[in-house]
């Protein structure tokens, strides 16, 4: 098994690769690898099984995919790579980042199969076997049961977050998925976690893996952990008053179960703090708007449970909350991961509730840590609201079925002296719709502009969510 505190400086650019995937890999900047990258992309191009223990957000993504890449045979029109992953957020996720790195390699084509779309587009797209299949495990399953969806050429199988699809009751599908492939595959499974059960579904569908775990490669030392003393009573009074002393300009705020986060989130809102919630219950369209109005920076509090949480990609995050502090500590450092990346500094606020005490000295045990207590005084609950949201987001009635890209998007929106590109945040172009976040102070004169003008010669139906 590699040790986690081995040590990587290696490059993209010394990676035996196909050179229009090597291409690919300069034109997105990838220049040194992630520690999950360095460790498992040796074992993966050398065709072995692989397990990796890696949190979110770690690059592994990445690292699949360039083995997914490398070996692809675009002559042949059969599907060869199949990822499975617990959530759609996910799914879209890795989706896009395995298209951004087979720009140079012409004619690729992914498919994502999830719950929440219509099956009927789905089935149109999978006339033509796409080369690379990603999706959830009861979608992926409902096309197997139709004949839809052939496996039987898959020679990459990935399984992303495979400790939540367990965790979510998918071992059963996945079993009955993976036996509709050939036994020569090579086999990727990655988790965020290590339980027992992951030992157990490795042992049933790979050969001798290459064992890869790299736990905590943000360090807790960049992050400035604070545990507070509640009881249950006075938990939000209290999270209200910590966000009013520290003002994080974005944070995920994690409870453990689906009903404390829509009861919370209800709660915050109700305050005027700009929240949504983020959980499985909800139906599709309103976690698609959750994530992407948190990512564009039009809510500032996301309120989710762990497994909802998993796929979210946030570069910048200010603070994580431990609402609901977690029973297990290796949870605990992988929430606490998501703050504190690419060399910045995070900040972690846990709630401690009087029979909660068992479970810090769990984290502390764990991260070899002394929990500081602090006590935070009502009287900054005032101050929660001070922080407001950087942007509203537009939502367009165009998308790449109407041949719309970005690029149209700014274009529409700087035609004339309004609007800058400073003024213009995060574009994200999906089939049929698109959404882009625009400077708060001017979100009506966008709105007036993409509803009288035309992005490349169509007229658009605009309107603002806030």
């Amino acid at each position: 098994m590699t040790s986690p505190s081995s040590k990587h400086h290696l490059l993209f650019s010394s990676l035996s690769i196909r050179a229009e995937l090597q291409q690919a890999l300069d034109t997105v900047n990838y220049i040194e690898m992630s520690p999950i990258q360095a460790r498992s992309l040796g074992p993966i191009l050398s065709g072995n099984d692989v397990l990796a223990e890696a949190e979110t957000g770690s690059g592994k993504t990445a690292a699949f995919a360039i083995g997914i890449l490398n070996k692809l045979n675009l002559t042949l029109f059969k599907t060869q790579a199949l990822v499975i992953c617990p959530t759609r957020e996910l799914s879209e996720q890795v989706a896009v980042e395995i298209r951004r790195l087979a720009t140079g390699l012409a004619n690729t084509r992914v498919l994502t199969l999830c719950g929440g779309k219509p099956m009927h587009d789905q089935l149109t797209s999978l006339k033509r076997e796409p080369h690379i299949v990603v999706g959830t495990p009861g979608r992926l399953k409902k096309h197997i049961e139709k004949d839809t969806l052939k496996l039987g050429d898959i020679n990459t199988l990935v399984l992303d977050e495979a400790d939540r699809m367990l965790d979510m009751g998918f071992y059963n599908d996945i079993v009955s998925i993976l036996e509709q492939t050939n036994a020569s595959k090579q086999t990727l499974l990655f988790s965020a976690t290590y339980p027992e059960e992951i030992a157990k579904i490795s042992s049933s569908i790979q050969r001798e893996p290459v064992e890869v775990r790299v736990v905590g490669s943000n360090t807790v030392e960049q992050i400035e952990q604070v545990f507070i003393s509640t009881p249950d009573s006075q938990k939000t009074e209290k999270l209200l008053s910590a966000l009013g002393k520290y003002q994080p300009e974005n944070a995920i705020i994690f409870c453990n179960r689906k009903v404390g986060v829509q009861k919370l989130c209800d709660e915050l809102r109700s305050k005027g703090l700009p929240a949504r919630a983020l959980h499985g219950d909800l139906d599709q369209r309103d976690r698609d708007e959750a994530t992407l109005l948190f990512a564009n920076k039009t809510v500032n509090y996301l309120v989710a449970t762990d497994v909802a949480a998993r796929g979210l990609d946030i570069s910048a995050l200010s603070a994580v909350v431990n609402y609901d502090l977690t029973p297990d500590p290796e949870t605990h450092l992988h929430r606490i991961g998501r703050t504190a990346r690419a060399g910045l500094d995070g900040l972690a606020i846990s709630f401690v509730t009087p029979n909660e005490k068992h479970r810090v000295r769990a984290i502390e045990d764990y991260l070899q840590i002394k929990a500081r207590f602090e006590e935070i005084p009502e009287s900054f609950s005032s101050n929660a609201t001070s922080v407001k949201p950087t942007t509203c987001t537009l939502q367009l009635s165009v998308g790449k079925k109407d041949r719309i890209r970005p690029g149209d998007i700014v274009g529409a929106l700087t035609a004339g002296s309004e609007l800058t590109n400073d003024d213009i945040g995060k574009i994200t172009v999906q089939a049929r719709m698109s959404f882009v976040a625009v400077d708060r102070a001017l979100s009506q004169t966008a709105l007036d502009l993409l509803t009288n003008g035309r992005i490349k010669r169509q007229k658009v139906r605009a309107r603002l969510i806030r």
